[in-house]
């Protein structure tokens, strides 16, 4: 039989319903980097695959194509080059005292999947990403540095690898063996094809899809939003179904029901989204509808440190910060947020101890030797000299000039304020929020405080003696941690004040299903015919990170997931 989700396009009337009697082997709904990978491995074991998405071609790879490209690896020779100890036990240790996982059936499928994604990192996967042709940088990141907590969240060391050439990196060297399996007729993609439901036969097995082609838009750019103008709907046959359309990051209305307040307070009015508007959760609908278990929907992981891209591409668009340790974190009043709060530290108690306050948007207060060190933003298309490949351009990064982009929002960013004194800077803060929260005693009796405990190689100062540890590791000293200065000091200068909103991303929780990607129902069945994997799965069974992650982790989750799910079909008979 014929299963349509309730979401079924009503923008206009198809005229006809071309379908297909022979059986394709795989159909793969999403062409980011889960459903590639996904198709890659299945590509090895001789089948033929078919990959359906509702955009064209120009948005090949999906999120993966705009991130930063950074790569979570375990006891890594780059690790090894910048004297850092690591192991698979000591990154499992990390995981799990991150992800809380609670001890009922919703956090099975997740547990198994986290723990094998740990071992993938500490094993197989840099050096299967490198047969492929992908290379890092030898400097490694510290993400998430930690709640303060040996026992809690946060990696105890340095593990985020950045691939040279970035998320364009990541995508290529799956999209082009996928493109020679293209020319040879074993493999094809079918763009603007958006799937509204799946079809099942009388036993509840998936036996294919269907859904409309829309409207042809093969001179939009990569990230803008497209028409959704239906001409004809569609059905295809295929043997097994892999649902790889990503989460829910572009859909503001969907992240906010599922926001938990409870747990970060108010979801903010003023959200920016991280990811174009097509990442809609689409795909997850029609899953579920088919019968699909969807578990961990309150798990998210959006960045309190987003704001508005002054150069957008896709609806809301937001740009995240990605700092190092030194700047000063504020709330909307002017209060400091706990010292164990500083940039980088604990993504998820910062953006809940945001959210509590119910103001909904937060400040960094720095001064221009801080931002020429530490700021790094998010996204490819912001990192021109990495994701180009250009060892000349990256030199530049380690000098004492400000990046291009940091530059960029300097002159351009809404959000960003600048002035040589600290009365000038707190009056424009005032003027920008127009809200009457900003208490400007506050803010420079909090600076005064802070930069009095740099007279001294020691402090009372948790932040300030984080930053003397932080320069021990010599990745921060080289390219992301500042040396320890006063902020108000006239030499460092100007004084800059960024307004910091709450910016969507990725959809922690997902549809369930097993080691090998199979689909559960709601009763732990698996669903014949249906896989599921990326961040639509959670990464992993629904919810690989549990309640938080670690960073390095999603493009690797995407990888992971659509490698075994490939797997699993490349042998399957």
């Amino acid at each position: 039989m014929t299963y349509i989700t309730p979401e079924t396009s009503s923008q206009s009337s198809p005229t006809e319903t071309p379908t297909n009697s022979s059986t394709i082997p795989i159909v793969i709904v999403g062409s980011g980097l889960a459903g590639m990978v996904a198709a890659y491995e299945a590509l090895q074991g001789g089948k033929q695959v078919v990959i359906l998405d509702q955009e064209n071609r120009n948005n090949l790879g999906g999120q993966a194509f705009w991130s930063l490209g950074g790569l979570f690896y375990v006891g890594s020779p780059e690790q090894k080059l910048m004297r850092v100890s690591d192991s698979y036990e000591l990154a499992w240790r990390d995981w799990e005292n991150s992800a809380d996982y609670d001890d009922a059936p919703h956090d099975r499928w997740p547990k198994a999947w986290g723990q094998a994604y740990v071992q993938f990192a500490a094993g197989e996967k840099r050096e299967y990403l490198k047969k492929l042709g992908l290379n890092v940088l030898p400097t490694i990141g510290w993400a998430e540095r930690g709640s303060g907590d040996a026992s809690g969240h946060g990696n105890s060391v340095p593990r985020f690898h950045l691939t040279w050439g970035t998320g364009p990196e990541v995508v290529r060297v799956f999209r082009e063996p996928l493109e020679r399996a293209e020319a040879t007729g074993q493999f094809t993609w079918r763009f603007r094809h958006r799937v509204e439901g799946l079809l099942q036969d009388e036993s509840g097995r998936v036996t294919g899809v269907r859904g409309v082609e829309l409207a042809a838009d093969d001179a939009l750019p990569r990230g803008r939003a497209s028409s959704r103008k239906a001409v004809r709907e569609f059905q295809l046959n295929a043997a097994s179904v892999v649902i790889a359309t990503g989460g829910i990051g572009g859909n503001l209305a969907k992240v906010r029901a599922s926001w938990p307040s409870d747990r970060w307070g108010p979801c903010p009015g003023d959200l920016v989204a991280g990811v174009p508007a097509h990442v809609d959760g689409s795909g997850i609908d029609v899953a579920k509808h088919a019968g699909a278990n969807l578990v961990n929907t309150d798990r998210m992981w959006h960045y309190p440190e987003g704001m508005h891209n002054w150069d957008s591409i896709w609806p809301h668009h937001g740009i995240r910060i990605i700092p190092g340790p030194s700047s000063l974190w504020l709330d909307a009043t002017g209060t400091r947020l706990p010292t164990n709060l500083f940039p980088g530290s604990d993504n998820l108690a910062a953006l809940s101890h945001i959210g509590k306050t119910g103001h909904g948007y937060s400040w960094f207060l720095l001064n221009s030797t801080i931002a020429d060190k530490e700021f790094i933003f998010s996204g490819s298309e912001q990192n021109p000299d990495l994701t180009q490949k250009t060892i000349r351009q990256l030199a530049s990064k380690l000098g004492p000039k400000t990046h291009p982009a940091v530059q960029a929002f300097k002159d351009h960013g809404v959000d960003w304020v600048i002035a040589d004194n600290l009365d000038e800077l707190t009056a424009k803060m005032v003027a920008l929020a127009d809200d009457g929260l900003l208490d400007r005693e506050r803010v420079t009796r909090t600076v005064a405080d802070r930069d009095s405990q740099l007279d001294n190689p020691f402090s009372k100062d948790a932040q300030v003696n984080y930053l003397r540890t932080a320069r021990k590791f010599l990745g921060d000293k080289i390219v992301r941690a500042a040396a320890p200065h006063k902020l108000a000091d006239a030499k460092h200068g100007p004084l800059i004040a960024v307004r910091l909103q709450v910016l969507t991303r990725k959809t922690l929780g997902g549809l369930e299903t097993d080691l090998s990607g199979r689909c559960l129902d709601s009763d732990g069945n698996i669903i014949p015919g249906l896989f599921a994997c990326g961040e639509a799965a959670g990464f992993g069974g629904g919810g690989m990170h549990g309640k938080n992650a670690l960073e390095g982790t999603f493009l690797g989750g995407c990888i992971h997931s659509g490698k075994r799910v490939g797997e699993a079909l490349a042998k399957d008979k």
